[in-house]
């Protein structure tokens, strides 16, 4: 499970398991929320666990709006879809995992990298969290969640 912030392309939140369910989200999302705010939309596919209606009436009660992108067109969230690309070549093509425990460990040490030590060309050759300083007041969040 995955949420990225589409503006700042910081990863919020990777959670590694073989499935997820809408009080799953909710928990990644509330945990996210209380970090780094709330967002004004949330971005995701269609899985069961994102239009789940609790899900939907928790999001709703909390100001944000769900936006899903339609069934097949991956091209609907490209930041999201370069975002796994880079996880898959960087990390999960590379590393052998031996527990669920051991890739969690990995994949936040990799998102650590990739926020605050890779730099991005599209955000003129800062990384996330340098853009996201720069422009915190500036700009109203959109936040991607999927479930790759």
């Amino acid at each position: 499970l995955t949420l990225t912030d589409e503006f700042t392309r910081r990863s919020l939140a990777i959670r590694c398991g073989t499935a997820f369910t809408s009080m799953d989200v909710k928990a990644v999302l509330k945990a996210a929320f209380k970090t780094f705010g709330s967002p004004t939309i949330l971005r995701s596919d269609n899985g069961p666990e994102f239009i789940a209606h609790d899900l939907g009436a928790w999001l709703t009660a909390q100001g944000v709006t769900k936006r899903h992108i339609a069934p097949g067109k991956p091209w609907q969230n490209g930041i999201a879809e370069s975002f796994h690309s880079r996880l898959r070549d960087e990390l999960l093509n590379v590393e052998i995992f031996f527990s669920p425990e051991h890739a969690q460990v990995l994949i936040d040490a990799w998102r650590a990298f990739y926020n605050g030590i890779r730099p991005h060309s599209s955000l003129q050759y800062r990384t996330p969290d340098e853009f996201a300083a720069l422009h915190s007041a500036t700009q109203p969040s959109t936040t991607a969640v999927h479930s790759p």
